[in-house]
C-alpha cells in the first residue's frame, strides 16, 4: 500500500514539473497530472534501460528525475499532436 502512495506522489510532482516547464497551458486534473508523471517515469526508465545496460529500481537520483520531467514533456507533446 504504501509504494503505490509513494508512486502516486513521485508521479504528482513529476507531472506537476513537466506540466510548469512545458511552454503553454496545460489543461488536466490532478488524476490525469499523476498518471502524466507516472507515465513520463516509464517513458525515461525505458529509454534509460534501452540506452545501457542497468535495470529498473537501482534508486533516486537527479539525473532520473529529470530524465523523468522530459519524459512526461514528451507525453504532453504527443498528446497534443495526436
Amino acid at each position: 500500500m504504501l509504494n503505490i502512495l509513494s508512486i502516486m506522489f513521485t508521479g504528482l510532482v513529476v507531472g506537476v514539473l513537466a506540466r510548469f516547464f512545458y511552454p503553454g497551458a496545460v489543461e488536466m486534473g490532478l488524476i490525469k497530472t499523476i498518471l502524466l508523471g507516472v507515465g513520463g517515469a516509464l517513458v525515461a526508465g525505458l529509454f534509460a534501460s534501452w540506452r545501457s545496460s542497468s535495470t529498473f529500481g537501482e534508486g533516486v537520483n537527479r539525473a532520473g528525475c529529470l530524465a523523468s520531467v522530459i519524459g512526461a514533456m514528451v507525453l504532453i507533446f504527443i498528446g497534443r499532436s495526436l
